[in-house]
Parts: structure tokens; C-alpha cells; sequence
């Protein structure tokens, strides 16, 4: 028999106001709560709400409530995106109760960030006190835009000299010489991510300036040969697609006062079948050596729409059972 308790939370100081933003139109994020902690949510007059769940996600809801609360009080606005990241916050037992100091920002002249969950808290810490920097995880978990708000915040404070973005130039059995255009544009598609991140960080204006005078270059893993890196923020963007001999020839490439940030979604290589990763493989190599870090982000990280997050956890558990029937046939 599951265990059922419920308790009744009241949002001090009491303000009609605050109370219809937190609740949202026709009660809307109340029901994302809701659906999302597996409670039940009434009002009880005033500011007092009856909360019925299980019993660690009545007092997971308890908390959050308060915390919206006080977050609408200074005058922040909840969109279903943002109490999607304040839902996985809360979901997080090591993070403890919210409003907390367990986080880490990140700073640059247009805007600030501020991790959400322990995983994107690591990841931070770890690019602060390491010269190279792997994360592995899904989609939608931060990798590629923390480390471009890091590159940027390093600049801005010059710390580096240059940004520099790399993707291999692999991309679901494309090939750059099937893509119309010169080589800027069609190199273009495969690193309009990061491109995108800058500009969230940057004024666009500042942007294209900074990448006239080659101060932010971006450029498809190949050019990478034959290069030494000083006083750079390098990071290189889907490298679950770079060969071993890639990799190894990008991991050389470092000069001094050099931070490098490497992501990849170790389930999603488009190499051609039989070749090998050399993310796979820099992973199983490198994992002794001191001075690299290893963030691995989960699907808990995930910090796009919900159903993201679930589509991750399904690939998973159909992928698990496949290699489980697979085995059991050999």
C-alpha cells in the first residue's frame, strides 16, 4: 500500500496579486506541478493550499510553492520553462531547500546564468579549476551553452584572448561537399548552435565585430591541424562524431593558458558504421589523468521541455532491453 499524506502550506505575505501569478492562468502551473510531483493541489481560503501526495513530494511541492512565491514577490515572471527548471531543482535532494548557495553563475556583460541541478553545478566548477573539460550527457542538459557563456565571461574578464568553436563536420551522413556554397557557408549549419548562444550572450553587433577580427572564429574540426592554441577558450562541440585519429590530433593542439571544453551525447555518433569515437575511446584513455575533469549529466539535467527529459529516459530503457534481448540471443 502507498504511503499518502497531506499537509496545508501558507504563502506569507498574503497578496491576491502574487497569488493569481502563481497559480498561473485557469490555475495552468499549478497543474504543471501537479502532473509533474504526482500531487493534488487545493486551495483552502486565503493564501492557504492543501497539499496530497506521496509524502516526500507533498514536502518537495511545500517547498517550491514558497519558493515561487517569494520569486513572483520580486517580480520575476513564471513561464512553463521556468517552473520547469524550478520542478527539476526540486527534484534534486542533494540541492536541499531552495534559495540556496548551491549554485554557480556565470557572468558576461549582457547577461548572467545560473546553473540548475547538481550536474550543471559540477560542470561549472570543474571548467573553473581544469585546463580540459569533458561532458557527456543528452541533449538539452547545458553542455554546449554553459561552456559558450564560460568562453564568453573568460574574455570579457581577459582571461583568454580568442574563442575559438569547433564541430566535426559530420552530421547524420551528410557531408560538407554535398552542401551548396563556399566553405562559410557551408560550414554554417554545423556550428549555428553555438553561434546562437553567442548571441544570447552577446550583442549581435559585438558578435560579428569580434568574428571580423578573428578574435571568435568557428571552423569544422579538420582546420584544426597544424594549429597551437594560446590563451584561448577552445570548445569542440559534438565530439562523439570525431574519429580517434581527430581527437587525438585536437587534444594536441592545446598551448598554455588554454581552457578547452569538449561535449558529446556518447548515444548519438553519426560515423559511418565501424568507425570508431573518438570521444569512446579519449574516455577510456584519459580517464587517469590528473588535470582533466569528466562531467556526466544525466537526463535529470535536462533543461529543455519535459517531454525531452522523457523521450531521453525512453530511448534508454528501449535501448537497455534491446541489448539485454540481444545478449540473451548470443
Amino acid at each position: 500500500m502507498n504511503e499518502y499524506s497531506s499537509r496545508v502550506v501558507a504563502l506569507k505575505p498574503e497578496n491576491i496579486d502574487r497569488l493569481a501569478v502563481l497559480s498561473g492562468p485557469l490555475d495552468s502551473n499549478f497543474k504543471q506541478i501537479e502532473d509533474y510531483l504526482d500531487v493534488c493541489i487545493e486551495p483552502r481560503g486565503g493564501n492557504c493550499f492543501q497539499i496530497s501526495g506521496p509524502p516526500l513530494a507533498v514536502q518537495r511541492t511545500s517547498r517550491l510553492l514558497k519558493y515561487l512565491y517569494r520569486e513572483v514577490g520580486n517580480g520575476t515572471g513564471l513561464t512553463p520553462h521556468y517552473i520547469h527548471l524550478a520542478l527539476q531543482q526540486a527534484h534534486l535532494e542533494q540541492l536541499g531547500e531552495f534559495g540556496d548557495d548551491r549554485h554557480q553563475s556565470v557572468h558576461t556583460k549582457k547577461r548572467g546564468l545560473k546553473t540548475r541541478g547538481a550536474g550543471q553545478y559540477a560542470y561549472i566548477e570543474a571548467i573553473r579549476r581544469h585546463d580540459i573539460n569533458f561532458a557527456i550527457g543528452p541533449s538539452g542538459t547545458g553542455k554546449t551553452h554553459l561552456a559558450v557563456a564560460c568562453a564568453v565571461e573568460a574574455l570579457e574578464n581577459r582571461r583568454v584572448e580568442r574563442i575559438l568553436l569547433v564541430r566535426p563536420a559530420v552530421e547524420a551522413g551528410e557531408k560538407l561537399g554535398f552542401l551548396p556554397g563556399d566553405l562559410s557557408q557551408k560550414v554554417d549549419p554545423y556550428l549555428r548552435p553555438m553561434h546562437d548562444s553567442l548571441l544570447e550572450l552577446m550583442d549581435s553587433g559585438k558578435v560579428n565585430r569580434l568574428i571580423d577580427r578573428r578574435v571568435i572564429e568557428a571552423m569544422p574540426l579538420a582546420y584544426m591541424r597544424g594549429r597551437t592554441l594560446n590563451k584561448a577558450f577552445v570548445i569542440l562541440d559534438e565530439a562523439q562524431n570525431t574519429s580517434a585519429e581527430q581527437m587525438k590530433m585536437f587534444l594536441t593542439r592545446i598551448g598554455f593558458g588554454t581552457t578547452v571544453v569538449i561535449t558529446g551525447d556518447i548515444t548519438q555518433t553519426d560515423l559511418p558504421k565501424g568507425q570508431r569515437s573518438g570521444l569512446r575511446q579519449a574516455l577510456r584513455i584519459l580517464s587517469g589523468v590528473k588535470g582533466i575533469s569528466f562531467t556526466h549529466l544525466t537526463a535529470q539535467d535536462i533543461v529543455r521541455h519535459a517531454l525531452v527529459k522523457e523521450i531521453v529516459q525512453a530511448y534508454d530503457r528501449f535501448e537497455r532491453q534491446e541489448h539485454l534481448t540481444n545478449g540473451s540471443r548470443a
